[in-house]
């Protein structure tokens, strides 16, 4: 199983398809607050369907409160950003990492990311691409990580 960790999602929907997609590959979502929007949102729930009562769910009053949880773990921590070169293929997952995705609009903080800079990683994009969607980008990195794991992935 892999963690999906949101730092202060902004848009319901994108939490609601990334809960979904959690369930549907064993992982683990953390919600790091604030958030936009209230996790019991009718648009997080609508894009989870029925998925939501499912999903393995845990939602941090803060990052201190997640970090201070999890401070042990750094060195599995994965940071999406378009801030470094490294592509995320080039990541050696393992079962169990933390990845980790910023706020639509703001991204990951910088001090956090510099826990673990060279796990800092990025999904490639053409010269007029800025940022993926966060749904789309969890979903990219987290299928990479499962698939270079996959004999450790449980299927139905």
């Amino acid at each position: 199983m892999f963690n999906i960790v949101l730092v202060h999602p902004q848009i319901p929907q994108n939490t609601g398809a990334i809960g979904r997609l959690c369930v549907n590959t064993d992982a683990k979502l953390h919600i790091i607050e604030p958030t936009c929007f209230q996790i019991n949102d009718k648009n997080v729930k609508r894009a989870g369907l029925d998925y939501w009562e499912l999903l393995d769910i845990t939602v941090w009053e803060s990052l201190d409160a997640f970090l201070a949880c999890h401070e042990q773990f750094v060195d599995r921590f994965f940071f999406a950003t378009t801030k470094t070169k490294t592509p995320y293929f080039e990541a050696k997952f393992k079962v169990g990492d933390f990845l980790f995705f910023g706020g639509e609009s703001t991204g990951l903080p910088m001090e956090l990311m510099q826990k673990k800079w060279e796990n800092a990683i990025t999904i490639p994009m053409g010269k007029n691409g800025r940022s993926l969607n966060q749904a789309m980008a969890v979903g990219i990195v987290l299928y990479d990580a499962i698939s270079k794991n996959f004999n450790h992935f449980e299927q139905k």
